[in-house]
């Protein structure tokens, strides 16, 4: 374990798990009128529950650059936002059709499909809507910044196309070059955002954020084998969803491709060498470090 350690890290996941929440309420305040069913599904979804490590990689990387927290915190309950619009969708039944998400029924079985279909819609829109606005950053080329940047995390060059490419593998062999760069665009896309927003609002210039890339790009190959082999491996109750459903379709994962062995191996390294990209960096990357190796070793 990095040198940050479990408590600490544990301490700043619930916290961040905290201050999301608390902004998810306010920002999602139930309406006094027809949409109040709307805004229920999607407080639903996205309050309580989850690892919020997404959000936490935000704000980690912000706080190398001095950013304030207020800033840190709405842009990465804006990108929460985007990953949670993305598992009511991917939840439903023309996706992957699944009845239990972070341990309670999924939008679209708490409420309907089409509300489900809206919810995710909605939250979607809001995150753009919550990185373009004034109190996300004063400068409106950083907020112009973060838009771009989520806009392409989260579209057809990034987790949509992702999600496209794992429809497609329950029709076609997938080979390891095939594997990776899907989970690349579905995975990694949004978590190489999260690591690159928090610089962005620390008006870090591209040529200054390889390291971080390099360290994003290695944590979400290392975050998707976890997750393949937790699938495997894991108990479906302490993970909060359904299991083994991969492979039981019959799709090639790094797992099917690697065996248990190697991919454990894999994921190992890569953990290792995302933590060596954060060289340059001194005590105040810690919290980044023990990130890395928080995905290799979770239970859920």
């Amino acid at each position: 374990m990095a040198a940050v350690g479990l408590l600490p890290l544990t301490r700043a996941l619930v916290d961040i798990g905290t201050a999301v929440d608390r902004r998810f309420e306010t920002m999602l305040a139930v309406p006094g009128d027809a949409r109040a069913r709307l805004y229920q599904c999607m407080r639903h979804a996205a309050i309580g529950g989850g690892k919020r490590l997404r959000p936490l990689l935000v704000v980690a990387t912000a706080d190398l650059f001095g950013v304030e927290r207020e800033c840190a915190e709405r842009a990465a309950t804006a990108i929460e936002a985007i990953h949670v619009y993305s598992l009511i969708h991917d939840d439903l039944p023309a996706m992957d059709d699944d009845d239990l998400r972070r341990g309670k029924p999924t939008a679209h079985k708490a409420f309907d499909e089409a509300t489900a279909i809206l919810a995710g819609d909605s939250l979607h829109a809001l995150a753009f809507e919550w990185l373009a606005d004034p109190a996300t950053h004063a400068d409106p080329f950083v907020r112009a910044e973060l838009v771009l940047e989520v806009a392409r995390a989260a579209g057809p060059g990034g987790m949509a196309g992702g999600q496209a490419m794992d429809l497609a593998a329950e029709r076609m062999p997938f080979d390891l070059p095939a594997v990776t760069r899907l989970q690349q665009l579905k995975t990694g896309a949004l978590i190489g955002v999260s690591v690159e927003a928090g610089a962005i609002l620390g008006r870090v210039p591209p040529e200054g954020r390889t390291g971080l890339r390099g360290y994003a790009h290695d944590l979400g190959l290392a975050f998707q084998i976890a997750d393949d082999l937790l699938d495997a491996e894991g108990d479906e109750a302490a993970v909060g969803k359904a299991l083994r459903k991969d492979a039981d379709a019959g799709k090639a994962t790094f797992l099917s491709l690697l065996g248990p062995e190697r991919a454990h191996a894999q994921c190992e390294l890569l953990a290792a060498q995302a933590v060596e990209h954060l060289r340059s960096y001194g005590t105040e990357a810690d919290l980044l470090r023990a990130l890395a190796h928080y995905v290799v070793e979770r239970d859920r």
